[in-house]
């Protein structure tokens, strides 16, 4: 018996509207997945980017920044991994390589006591007249004030736990980012190499070295006098 020849067109358009339908959806789900819509930092930006990851006591605790890194190097971004202890003369570096032109965006990283360093490698790269332009904290175990300003200041840190939040001192410059993770289910010894913490913090990094492409506003040098401002820019940044 042969088959009506409406019913096979039909059944023949409906498989084709399927088709068209499993596409459509197929589709919409690429546009709307963050993996696919990341952009990376190009070439250029990440040439003239540095990332210095200072570990805490003992050299034995922050091994999470290693895998940071790592990671970030596979970007093709320059980074150091030292010890907090080496935050002075890693300033210094910084900041020779900053007046000769070699680099353009300078970023901090910190877990436990060199998040508490951080602070004090700031002021100093601000003294000598060079901007940073991103610093996170993971889990600063002192309490700490942030008197001078990266562009973007980020303390992560465990509110439960012995880590402390950053508090901003008067006239502060930038902006600070207090982040309490207490709940997640990480530690003051793990926090640096918590998955999702390390995204984070490479998430951070790249959106930097995207933003450094736009005009960074000059530090202000030891003993000059900084232009007036209105009291909404002269109000401290809010945690």
């Amino acid at each position: 018996m042969r088959p009506n020849g409406r019913h096979t067109a039909g059944a023949s358009q409906l498989s084709a509207l399927r088709v068209w339908a499993m596409a459509l959806l197929l589709l919409s789900v690429v546009a709307i997945s963050p993996t696919g819509a990341k952009a990376a930092p190009s070439q250029a930006a990440t040439a003239t980017t540095h990332v210095y990851l200072l570990r805490g006591v003992l050299n034995i605790f922050s091994l999470g920044l290693d895998t940071i890194g790592a990671r970030l190097q596979a970007q093709g971004i320059p980074v150091t991994v030292a010890n907090f202890v080496s935050w002075s003369s890693l300033a210094d570096e910084a900041a020779t390589a900053y007046k000769a032109g070699r680099l353009k965006t300078i970023i901090l990283v910190g877990h436990s006591s060199g998040a508490t360093a951080l602070p004090d490698m700031i002021a100093k790269l601000n003294q000598l007249g060079v901007p940073v332009k991103l610093a996170i904290g993971l889990d600063s175990v002192f309490k700490t004030k942030l008197s001078t300003g990266a562009e973007r200041y980020i303390n992560i840190y465990i509110g439960d736990g012995p880590g402390e939040p950053v508090r901003a001192a008067a006239g502060l410059r930038g902006k600070l980012d207090n982040v309490d993770v207490r709940g997640t289910g990480v530690g003051h010894i793990s926090i640096d190499k918590n998955e999702a913490i390390q995204r984070r913090v490479i998430a951070e990094i790249d959106a930097a070295i995207m933003r450094s492409r736009a005009p960074t506003a000059p530090v202000a040098q030891p003993g000059t006098a900084r232009p007036a401002r209105s009291a909404a820019a002269a109000a401290p940044a809010r945690n």
